[in-house]
């Protein structure tokens, strides 16, 4: 009987797997939104949550097991210093998963895991802009 089994294995090794879950989180964490496979966005959508729990807490303990979990010091500053006091209010479900369809190559199903209630940064229109505005001016009759 598969009583209390309910880990997703995704095809790895338990080491495999937390270490691929701990990157998947981290960068989660620097860009505020990943897209990924839908099996690998469901199991780390509860690595991410308590990460977030642990941030909320805000204790050196909870700074170390992070860290323990995450192999990341970066990312779990950020975590404890602009994720978690934006998730303050909130009581849990601080991430979401939004379905995008299937992948060209393999039909396999894609997803977006992000952050609730968190702005995405805006950098990169902000870049295309100067672009496209000096190609314009290169292609316009003078």
């Amino acid at each position: 009987m598969r009583h209390l089994k309910r880990t997703a294995k995704l095809g790895r090794t338990g080491q495999h797997r937390n270490a691929m879950l701990a990157n998947l989180v981290c960068s989660l964490i620097k860009h505020k939104r990943v897209t990924t496979s839908l099996a690998k966005a469901k199991a780390a959508r509860s690595v991410a949550e308590k990460m977030v729990t642990l941030g909320k807490h805000g204790t050196l303990h909870d700074r170390r097991l992070a860290v323990a979990r995450l192999h990341q010091e970066d990312a779990v500053k950020i975590l404890f210093t602009e994720i978690a006091p934006a998730q303050k209010t909130r009581r849990g479900g601080y991430t979401r998963i939004v379905k995008l369809g299937q992948r060209q190559g393999d039909a396999g199903h894609l997803a977006i895991l992000e952050w609730v209630d968190m702005p995405l940064p805006e950098a990169e229109p902000a870049e295309a802009k100067p672009a496209q505005e000096a190609k314009s001016a290169e292609g316009a009759p003078a």
